[in-house]
């Protein structure tokens, strides 16, 4: 193989994971009652992971 396969498929690695990332943050940030009705596990709001992530994107979970 050579380095640039190897960088190309390490940047469709890359580019999958925010489309997943980007993905997620829009359904959590997604009405409680909305969540439930598509089957999406609602966060509860006390989570400190969920405050962290708040906090350092920007968005609520």
């Amino acid at each position: 193989m050579s380095m640039f396969e190897n960088l190309g498929r390490f940047g469709a690695t890359i580019r999958q994971a925010h489309a997943r990332n980007r993905a997620t943050r829009a359904l959590n940030s997604l009405p409680a009652h909305v969540q439930k009705d598509i089957g999406w596990p609602a966060s509860p709001q006390n989570d400190p992971q969920a405050a962290l992530t708040a906090l350092r994107l920007g968005t609520s979970r």
